[in-house]
Order: C-alpha cells, then sequence, then structure tokens
C-alpha cells in the first residue's frame, strides 16, 4: 500500500532482488493558514514554516483549523498530515 497516494503497490522481482524500503520519520506540527488546495505548517521542534496539501479524509479534513497540533509524516521529500492531536 503506497503511504502517500493510498494506492495498493505490487512488485514482481526476483527472489534475490534488493527492494528500497522509504525512511518515515513521524513529526508534530501546527496549522497556521490554509493557502488555497494546501495548509501551511509549522513543525514544533525547529519552527519551519512549510505547506503540504489538505488531507483528503474528510475525518482529518473537518478537524483541521489555525492552531490545531497535528501529526505528519515527512518521507521521500514529501510531507502528508496524518491525524489531528489532541
Amino acid at each position: 500500500m503506497s503511504v502517500t497516494t493510498g494506492t495498493k503497490k505490487s512488485v514482481i522481482s526476483p527472489v534475490d532482488a534488493r527492494i528500497d524500503v522509504p525512511m518515515i520519520e513521524k513529526k508534530t506540527g501546527q496549522v497556521l493558514a490554509f493557502v488555497g488546495s494546501n495548509v501551511q505548517l509549522m513543525d514544533m521542534q525547529s519552527y519551519e514554516t512549510f505547506e503540504t496539501p489538505i488531507p483528503e479524509e474528510e475525518e482529518i479534513k473537518s478537524k483541521l483549523a489555525p492552531g490545531v497540533e497535528v501529526e505528519y509524516w515527512q518521507m521521500l521529500g514529501q510531507n502528508k498530515i496524518m491525524r489531528t492531536k489532541g
């Protein structure tokens, strides 16, 4: 299952082939603002600000508002909001 798109993936390869597995960093951020179809987040450790797409899951999307803390995953140069905290 692809973490970024939610689609199922199949890999067909020889038994001795190597499969690259992405490293996933779980981080905490705070929603600052909505910018079009993106959310502006501030990382709670480094205070870095960046934009990431608004999640498609309705239960997460409905809880997003400025000031809300979220858990986001950073992988393969992309960020994805996984859940709201609190």
